[in-house]
């Protein structure tokens, strides 16, 4: 067990973990499946892993890096956090999803985005990969002269 535990203390040293990402890292390793859960309890009563914390971490780092909030939500749940905890990180963020579409437009096109429709439409598919809304994308372009 207390190599399991290393091992999990050394990953969560150096970076978040959800729990199903550490319990999938830590099976992966040639242990039993008690020392996993003995290693996992441990890291939950010293609050070294905790779910909420992970989701809204990573909402705050994938925003700030340009996603929106689909392909966030996607990847934490790929990343096993409960549904609920997703909309409750997404609830208690501050963030405004359409200027930081319009942000991540500019930054990657340019100040003065395109006019022409082809040009458009790259863009509009550039930030629905970055999982914004449509309605966000439409805000983007409404008021150019911003």
């Amino acid at each position: 067990m207390t190599e399991t535990l290393n091992r999990a203390m050394r990953l969560l040293g150096q970076r978040d973990h959800s729990e199903t990402e550490l319990r999938r890292k830590l099976a992966a390793q040639d242990v039993s499946e008690e020392d996993v859960e003995q290693a996992i309890a441990y890291c939950h009563e010293h609050n070294w892993l905790d779910d909420r914390r992970f989701a809204e971490r990573y909402l705050v780092m994938r925003s700030q890096k340009g996603y929106g909030v689909q392909r966030i939500q996607q990847e934490l749940g790929m990343k096993g956090i409960a549904r609920d905890l997703i909309l409750g990180a997404f609830a208690s963020s501050d963030i405004d999803w359409s200027a930081l579409a319009k942000q991540t437009a500019h930054r990657k096109f340019g100040q003065t985005l395109p006019q022409e429709w082809k040009e458009k439409a790259k863009v509009q598919r550039f930030l629905l990969y970055r999982g914004f809304f449509q309605e966000e994308i439409y805000a983007v372009f409404s008021n150019l002269s911003d």
